[in-house]
């Protein structure tokens, strides 16, 4: 027990380390505005959620999907009986892109951070919500209609495919494919 105690500061404070790289970085504020959103959670997570591009709300706050999208996957995690506090939330892109999607530059730019959280926190799952955290992670597109509900095993790790909870949010019909996607990971589990 007191060597996971030790474990988990030690890689709590190597993600402080890289959330410090990310306030600092040049390259992650260009054409960004409002606070880092590095990413938060318990280090030692056994899933780790991966989203797209912090929002309006995140960037004011410094904290992942703390707006709407944010709501409804917390309600998502709940019905399957996951507590938000027992994730580790991150995306590729560490702040506010204005209201667009990252751009492959910025997507790149970002996964070298992305990458250490990953190694650092070296979940059983990690949990692709749309297709920019998969180019995020994979370094290519999936078309994530095709692929949503599905587990892969790329590199040793276990990624799990949904969509993005703001198109859930957009679209009733993707909202029900979440909910059984969600399902599914709970089984997986």
């Amino acid at each position: 027990e007191l060597a996971k105690q030790k474990n988990k500061m030690n890689k709590q404070r190597e993600l402080q380390k890289i959330a410090e790289e990310i306030q600092e970085c040049k390259v992650c504020k260009i054409n960004k505005s409002g606070l880092a959103v590095p990413g938060e959670g318990n280090p030692n997570a056994k899933i780790m959620f991966i989203g797209e591009a912090p929002g309006k709300q995140e960037s004011l706050t410094g904290r992942p999907f703390v707006g709407r999208s944010g709501r409804f996957l917390t309600s998502l995690l709940n019905s399957i009986g996951i507590k938000r506090e027992d994730v580790y939330i991150t995306s590729p892109a560490k702040y506010f892109p204005g209201y667009r999607a990252p751009t492959n530059a910025e997507i790149a730019h970002g996964r070298e951070h992305l990458q250490k959280q990953i190694k650092i926190i070296s979940s059983k799952l990690i949990v692709l919500l749309g297709n920019v955290a998969a180019r995020g992670v994979l370094r290519r597109s999936f078309m994530v209609s095709k692929f949503h509900g599905q587990l892969l095993k790329e590199n040793g790790q276990d990624l799990f495919f949904t969509f993005h909870p703001s198109a859930a949010l957009r679209f009733p019909k993707i909202r029900t494919l979440i909910k059984s996607d969600f399902k599914k990971l709970s089984k997986l589990l």
